[in-house]
């Protein structure tokens, strides 16, 4: 009989959770036409400050966070303050779920491709 170490099954299955866990590819493409049928890009740009802070730094700040991703996305939908300086972000009218897509584009770096 061959016996595995404990330490081995348990990395096997922590990889195989992991796995099983990961997120979906973004839709990169839908993350940016959903930002821009709701005028994001009139606030935030990729690299750079506007009048919100630049989406590379979103998601700088909240990298590896539990819980970011619902965060931003009730930020989206209910608007915030003080997060990033004394101009308030404003409620956007965008459902959970295309909200859900722009997270997930911000926080996986917002690649245009």
């Amino acid at each position: 009989m061959i016996r595995i170490p404990y330490l081995v099954i348990a990395l096997a299955g922590a990889l195989f959770a992991a796995g099983a866990r990961a997120e979906p590819p973004v839709d990169v493409a839908r993350a940016r036409q959903i930002a821009t049928q709701h005028a994001c890009f009139g606030c935030h740009a990729v690299d750079k400050k506007l009048v919100g802070p630049a989406w590379r730094d979103v998601a700088a700040r909240y990298a590896g966070k539990p819980g970011a991703a619902a965060t931003l996305v009730a930020h989206i939908q209910n608007g915030s303050s003080g997060s990033w300086g004394a101009v308030p972000m404003p409620p956007n009218a965008i459902s959970a779920g295309d909200a859900q897509t722009v997270v997930q584009w911000i926080l996986a770096g917002n690649k245009t491709e």
